[in-house]
């Protein structure tokens, strides 16, 4: 089958909605189907207000066209909602073409933390893209929960893997630091909501990995805590596995893909209790949940790393690429 994928989040950016699309595309090329990424690479781009790091599509439509006419899919998927997301979906509704969608950011969340205007504002926004939708794909059912909430659907339902074979426990000496390590990964930014977990009173060391625009700042304000900054493959996952427990304090990611990448290194999560968090951890099996973060980093030590691995071991990129496959609109032949 001939899919065409549209994401305005793409290379060089590291981030969990590129890492699933492009773990997801390579599993579909190895089943044989062809897949063509449309992205920002192929148009003309300017710098994000707030992240110059990504690059948004310039008028990206005419464009659009061309290169869905040329690639004539037999299935259309769009990722975000970003410039080219609104292409694409302007391409299909005006040739009454089927197509799917994802919900993989909280937009309405991210923008009400940097300028004064409702959620209940940019979720219409939200409702409105993803309404044509034939699906909108979801990361787990608390999020699918919390959608329908808010008038979207239909959804369903597409879970992310991971490379169990990259992260995996190794020697916790690999941080030479006072125990117990407490680690958070991801991007250094407001909406992570990092603050919650650098002012906890733990004891031992706590430690962030990753860069971004806060960065500076927090290193500025909490010199007690170790920013090594970014890291990737084999070093990243040296430095999940050397952790005795993942602190993720987000309250706005719709799954958390690094989560996984820590159970599967045997490290228990210690989040809030909230959608993301809410469809990975279970209490006493792979970490823990509480709207008190400390009380969840503390009942995370006691938690089992063998377990920790295990419930991340049912998390297979094949899987979740078949859910993925399964929950296309196919068109119909000559569409």
């Amino acid at each position: 089958m001939r899919i065409a994928i549209i994401s305005d989040a793409w290379h060089p950016q590291v981030n969990g909605v590129v890492t699933t699309l492009t773990r997801t595309i390579a599993q579909l090329e190895s089943w044989r189907h062809r897949v063509f990424a449309v992205t920002p690479n192929l148009f003309q781009t300017l710098p994000c207000p707030g992240y110059p790091e990504i690059p948004l599509a310039l008028l990206p439509y005419r464009k659009m066209v061309r290169v869905l006419d040329n690639f004539r899919p037999e299935a259309i998927h769009i990722a975000t909602e970003g410039p080219l997301g609104w292409a694409a979906r302007r391409y299909c509704r005006r040739r009454k073409l089927g197509f799917t969608t994802s919900y993989h950011t909280r937009f309405p969340e991210y923008i009400r933390l940097r300028l004064p205007i409702p959620t209940s504002w940019s979720y219409g926004v939200m409702r409105r893209f993803h309404g044509p939708a034939a699906a909108t794909m979801v990361a787990g059912a608390p999020l699918a929960a919390e959608l329908a909430g808010y008038g979207f659907g239909p959804l369903k339902i597409w879970s992310r893997g991971v490379d169990t074979e990259l992260f995996r426990p190794r020697d916790k000496e690999f941080l030479a630091a006072p125990r117990p390590v407490y680690l958070y990964a991801g991007r250094v930014a407001v909406e992570k909501n990092i603050e919650d977990f650098l002012r906890l009173k733990l004891p031992g060391s706590k430690y962030v990995i990753g860069d971004g625009p806060a960065l500076a700042r927090l290193r500025r304000e909490y010199p007690e805590v170790v920013f090594p900054g970014y890291k990737k493959g084999e070093e990243l996952a040296a430095h999940l596995a050397a952790a005795d427990v993942f602190v993720f304090p987000s309250r706005t990611d719709t799954f958390g893909l690094v989560m996984l990448e820590a159970m599967a290194c045997g490290v228990p999560v210690a989040a809030y209790p909230v959608p993301g968090p809410a469809g990975l951890v279970v209490n006493g099996e792979n970490g823990y949940l509480n709207r008190d973060l400390a009380r969840a980093a503390d009942a995370a030590l006691g938690v089992s790393p063998e377990s920790c691995r295990k419930f991340a071991g049912q998390f297979s990129w094949h899987s979740c690429t078949r859910q993925f496959l399964d929950n296309l609109h196919r068109l119909p032949s000559g569409a």
